[in-house]
């Protein structure tokens, strides 16, 4: 399966058990459930599939479930994160081994620095495996920002850096990356409410979240954005913002596996330090979250689920 890096793209959620281990399980249902609805590839274990919280070997083996659900329909992504240059190059070496086609590379976590550092850490994974990559760029979560700039430095040096995900919430770095790298990256939106400005800036690629809970809806709002389908794309655009602006705020994580409970696709679990929401704030969420599912849009026959 050849990586394109282009459609909605899920970064999915991670489903834990009752013991808070991995359910396989039904990260394959998930999986095969957001394939069925025409996203076209996997991207696994980002922030919010709670990478952060999952070990080394945990990851590799979500890959392998994955792989082993989909990868013969859309090619699944590795989400690579860590600590340490050498623990970024070795989970990309493996995701490679098991079957990945692509990998989502992030800065490392905790340490922050500038650009000579951050260029030789991002590096050293692209040169890990020849898998084509994406890069992935969220000042305002990580504390890194990989300026256009220097996006056209790296790209200039790594033939498989194939793709970008913005996620700086500002809409004109996109026209900024296309300036001065015209086609030669495919640029992903990553934040959700910021979509549809998004791809008329020329992102051709929606790293999504509330698509966990809601793929028709996601997969119908990028079409129709994509093909200028402008009345469309306002009308469900104005019923879906509500939701995808939580995946915007600290706990996003916990909000989107409470969208995906409440359409009977997921649970809320999470691993700490997160927890569950409680309270007022889930009371204020589920209210959100009801109001937009009794007023939920009607998608029309061709926006109904496809196969890739």
């Amino acid at each position: 399966m050849q990586m394109k890096w282009r459609g909605v793209m899920p970064a999915t959620t991670t489903a834990f058990d009752e013991n808070l281990n991995i359910d396989h399980a039904f990260v394959a249902k998930h999986a095969r459930w957001l394939v069925d609805n025409g996203c076209t590839a996997i991207i696994s274990p980002g922030s919010l599939g709670e990478g952060a919280t999952l070990s080394f070997d945990e990851k590799i083996a979500l890959w392998f479930t994955l792989v082993d659900a989909v990868s013969e329909r859309v090619p699944v992504v590795a989400a690579i994160a860590a600590l340490s240059t050498a623990e970024a190059i070795a989970l990309a070496k493996r995701a490679a081994e098991v079957g990945c086609k692509g990998l989502m590379v992030l800065p490392p976590y905790v340490y922050k620095s500038e650009w000579r550092e951050m260029k030789a850490h991002v590096a050293a994974v692209l040169r890990a495996t020849s898998l084509s990559c994406m890069l992935y760029n969220n000042p305002v979560a990580y504390g890194t920002d990989f300026l256009p700039e220097q996006i056209r430095e790296l790209a200039s040096e790594h033939e498989n850096l194939a793709a970008v995900k913005e996620s700086s919430t500002d809409v004109r770095r996109i026209t900024w990356i296309k300036a001065l790298l015209g086609d030669r990256l495919d640029i992903s939106v990553g934040v959700d409410d910021a979509i549809v400005e998004g791809i008329a800036a020329g992102a051709v690629g929606w790293v999504a979240g509330l698509v966990d809970a809601l793929p028709r809806e996601s997969v119908a709002l990028f079409d129709y954005a994509i093909k200028g389908e402008q009345e469309k794309a306002r009308a469900l655009y104005e019923w879906f913002l509500p939701l995808l602006r939580l995946d915007t705020v600290p706990k996003f994580v916990q909000l989107i596996k409470l969208v995906q409970a409440q359409v009977g696709m997921g649970a809320t679990r999470v691993r700490p330090p997160r927890l569950e929401l409680v309270g007022a704030e889930l009371e204020e969420a589920k209210r959100v979250i009801r109001h937009a599912l009794d007023t939920r849009i009607e998608l029309s026959t061709s926006s109904a689920a496809r196969n890739p």
